[in-house]
């Protein structure tokens, strides 16, 4: 038995990178996630043949409580993968920190340095994502306002008090005989992790996720290196380095950096701006309306957001999509990286409601098809819409990349109402004279504008 486990953990191992390599690619998705999941399998069956192991009982307790926790959380639906990813990350850093703390108290004060620095990591970083995976949840399902909590030197208090934490774990790594400090070194570790979150607003909740996901992963490399497990440090390893990554290309798509993401609070209302876009003029239509001029049209682009996710609007899409296509009209769904609550939220939600994979076109690709559209229909998308980015060099999203929806010839938007978008702005795409706004909820809307479809004909 002990020479077969060695060989379930590296093909655990294997299959884990197999399963990363597949998933990020359509074609192969399906086949990434039946092998991460034969991965984990593997990886949970192994351990459990280990002959440390003496007693079944309270590892049974801990699967039944995981599953009681984890099929609710896997019936979510589609439209809060958002709030499901950043509880899974709340869960994978809290284990972390709970067996880094008890490998503390089973073992100081008889424990390496290089052992206690590993802990060390793997206590402050899991503590930390765990409450700040559960204050991001919090943002996502609208517990907590959405909107960037601050206050005068909140950077300097927060700094400090990483500060602080890390202190006490370099102390510890000097002097593990220092039992009393723990407490203190989880306690401020938890706390900032809350701190961390609060002056971070809902737009920047993509990019926060993902680095979640690399501080979970990085805290089970870490609790790999204090378990001697080489299973853990690779998996651990890749999920810390595929959520950095993520979290670069996210920033790209922003045109911003870490810090601002972190410290720069955006997604603060301001409401003089709030109150000008609400005074300045605006073209409106009916749903009725909108039928008639998607009815007459070649070339429709779909531009799917967060008001689209909200309002679960996808399958009536799908039904928008079937009449249209079905009338000769030609369909695309234009994606930009940030559109939603987490990478990859609308291509989940599309396919989720079975429009075909290949009429979702990414960011770069669609941009140079707008002039040739008739019509740019915009679900609730906002400030990936904004031209503001692209000359306005006083407002907080200049040079952002956008999708440049202002380049048809007719811009829709379905919007509930004129309020700014995450970064507390308005869009200067409302007040084009191209452009028509559609008010109501897109559910709703898109709805109505179905059912005018298909009485009329084409």
């Amino acid at each position: 038995m002990e020479r077969t486990i060695p060989f379930l953990y590296l093909a655990a191992a294997a299959s884990f990178v197999l399963a990363l390599k597949w998933l990020s690619a359509v074609p192969t998705a399906r086949r990434g996630v039946i092998v991460g999941i034969a991965g984990m399998a593997l990886a949970v069956g192994g351990t459990l043949l280990r002959p440390e192991i003496v007693s079944y009982r309270w590892i049974g307790v801990a699967i039944v409580a995981g599953t009681v926790i984890g099929v609710p959380m896997a019936l979510m639906p589609m439209t809060a993968v958002p709030q499901r990813t950043a509880l899974s990350h709340a869960f994978g850093a809290l284990a972390a920190a709970l067996v880094g703390t008890a490998e503390f108290y089973l073992h100081a004060p008889r424990i390496d340095r290089v052992t206690m620095g590993a802990l060390a990591v793997e206590v402050l970083l899991g503590f930390l994502t765990f409450t700040a995976s559960l204050m991001a949840f919090g943002k996502l399902q609208e517990i907590l306002p959405t909107r960037p909590i601050t206050w005068r030197f909140q950077n300097v208090v927060n700094l400090s008090l990483f500060g602080l934490a890390a202190g006490s774990g370099a102390y510890l790594v000097a002097r593990p005989e220092a039992v009393w400090l723990f407490p203190a070194f989880a306690g401020l570790s938890l706390l900032f992790g809350v701190l961390l979150i609060v002056p971070i607003g809902g737009a920047d909740m993509p990019t926060v996720i993902s680095l979640l996901n690399s501080y979970a992963g990085l805290a089970a490399a870490a609790m790999g290196f204090v378990l001697d497990s080489k299973l853990l440090i690779v998996a651990g390893a890749l999920d810390g380095a595929s959520g950095f990554i993520l979290s670069v290309i996210m920033c790209r798509a922003m045109n911003r950096s870490f810090t601002n993401v972190l410290f720069g609070a955006f997604g603060k209302v301001q409401e003089e701006d709030r109150d000008a876009g609400e005074r300045r003029p605006v073209r409106s239509a009916t749903p009725e309306e909108a039928a008639g001029i998607l009815e007459a049209a070649g070339l429709v682009i779909v531009v799917p957001g967060y008001g689209m996710a909200v309002a679960q609007a996808q399958h009536k899409v799908r039904e928008l999509y079937d009449v249209l296509t079905k009338a000769g009209v030609e369909v695309k769904f234009a994606i930009h990286p940030v559109a939603g609550r987490m990478p990859g939220h609308m291509n989940v939600l599309l396919a989720e409601a079975d429009i075909p994979y290949d009429r979702l076109v990414e960011m770069e690709e669609v941009n140079s098809d707008f002039p040739q559209a008739d019509v740019a229909l915009v679900l609730g998308a906002n400030d990936v819409t904004n031209p503001a980015a692209r000359h306005d060099r006083t407002s907080p999203i200049f040079g952002m990349p956008i999708l440049e929806v202002d380049k048809a010839r007719t811009v829709m938007v379905v919007k509930r109402s004129m309020n700014p978008g995450f970064a507390g702005i308005e869009n200067e795409l409302y007040h084009l004279d191209r452009t028509l706004m559609v008010f109501g909820d897109a559910k709703a809307v898109v709805g109505s504008i179905v059912r005018e479809l298909s009485g009329g004909g084409r």
